[in-house]
């Protein structure tokens, strides 16, 4: 028969004590990570830079990289479509005005300004013929104008006379009567005369202008013929250095490339590129000291661009005396924008990624402390360097100012 066997106490079985272990290890194990994932995260001091808050005034500057450029430069470009026929003078060669750069060549221009000139001739000729034929018109109604003056002053002459011999008896009244109309017809005959001269010089003036108006187009004509083969022979233009030439012989360009430039190297300019975030209260005529490594210099600013290009706007600075020696086009330069001084206000190293007049937060280290704490700051004013704090900071205190965004999430950071 079978005989029934007492169970195992609950306490006494391997399985149930195998699942118990590895259920607490796993709890433990997940409560270990989320206490890790909480921990205060280390920094290591000489990895972030710590700037000390001040109190006292501070100088508004914006510093700025840029370049030397000319002020005065000149794009050449092709009058005409043309092919090079030689490179006269080499890119760096000084040049003055009439100089010539470039020899172009167009069989056509030189063909189409032979025939303007003709057209020119032409045209001349076309205006004097008209003038001999009109002035021979004029003179024949002046002629008969002239006959019509005589012609009146006999009838006159006769009609005075039959009058005289009418009043002593000696002339029939027929007579008289016949002289008056005489009169009449002659003086009418003259003023239709008068109104036809006025009227042929009125007609030769018009006709003359019409000739004229003409010759002058084909003189207009002309003259862009003569200045696009003029610009066959590609001059400077202005005193300077020859900075390139963009064009080699046997190549053929089409009416307005751009050929060369010239420029004036004693006529420097520094063009700056001030960043975007400080561009705001950029303004004409502010004061900027420009280093060009081998001296500084003061000047004014003549021109900001309106624009805002790659993050940061172009402004123009003006020298108000002799730049050092060694200047020259496109030499790099660093230039500080002086915008004013603010007195007695507590300000800080610019921190990492803040603009004017904003609110943030830094993380403050205490005297004696090993820790830094996020604290509320509110920005005022800001240069390239330094930062107005209205709140959030004393004199004297410590901040992180390097970029601690990877630290978002936490309020505190251990420093060793």
């Amino acid at each position: 028969m079978d005989i029934a066997k007492a169970s195992a106490p609950i306490l006494r079985r391997p399985r149930l004590w195998w699942l118990a272990g590895g259920a607490f290890a796993l709890v433990a194990v997940v409560g270990a990570s989320l206490a890790l994932g909480k921990a205060t995260p280390t920094v290591i001091r000489s990895d972030v830079w710590i700037g000390t808050a001040q109190l006292g005034d501070m100088k508004r500057e914006i510093r700025a990289n840029g370049t030397l450029v000319p002020r005065q430069i000149r794009w050449i470009t092709a009058g005409a479509a043309a092919t090079v026929q030689q490179v006269v003078v080499e890119p760096g060669a000084r040049v003055q005005t009439g100089t010539l750069i470039l020899q172009l060549v167009n069989p056509e221009l030189q063909a189409s300004f032979a025939k303007q000139k003709a057209a020119l001739a032409g045209a001349e000729a076309a205006v004097t013929a008209q003038k001999a034929l009109l002035h021979s018109q004029l003179l024949d109604a002046q002629a008969i104008q002239t006959q019509a003056q005589s012609d009146l002053l006999t009838a006159d002459i006769k009609r005075i006379a039959n009058e005289r011999a009418f009043a002593k008896g000696a002339s029939a009244e027929i007579e008289v009567r016949q002289s008056q109309i005489t009169v009449e017809q002659d003086q009418k005959r003259l003023a239709i005369q008068r109104q036809r001269v006025g009227a042929i010089q009125a007609n030769i003036e018009a006709q003359v202008r019409a000739e004229e108006a003409k010759r002058d187009e084909a003189a207009s004509a002309l003259e862009i013929a003569r200045q696009q083969v003029e610009s066959l022979s590609v001059r400077a233009g202005i005193d300077g250095i020859l900075q390139q030439v963009d064009v080699e012989p046997g190549q053929q360009i089409a009416s307005g490339a751009k050929l060369a430039r010239v420029a004036r190297p004693d006529d420097l300019i520094a063009r700056l590129q001030v960043p975007e975030a400080l561009a705001s209260e950029v303004a004409l005529d502010l004061p900027v000291e420009v280093d060009t490594r081998n001296g500084k210099v003061t000047g004014r600013l003549i021109r900001v661009d309106p624009s805002v290009r790659n993050g940061s706007v172009t402004v123009d600075v003006a020298f108000d005396s002799a730049l050092p020696a060694g200047a020259r086009p496109e030499l790099s330069v660093e230039g500080r924008v002086v915008l004013g001084t603010l007195a007695n206000v507590v300000n800080v190293g610019r921190p990492h990624a803040t603009g004017p007049n904003a609110t943030g937060s830094l993380f403050v280290i205490h005297p004696g402390d090993n820790e830094a704490h996020r604290v509320p700051v509110r920005y005022g004013a800001m240069s390239s360097d330094r930062a107005a704090v209205l709140e959030g900071l004393h004199a004297g205190d410590q901040a992180i100012l390097s970029d601690t965004s990877q630290w978002t999430g936490y309020d505190t950071l251990r420093l060793r």
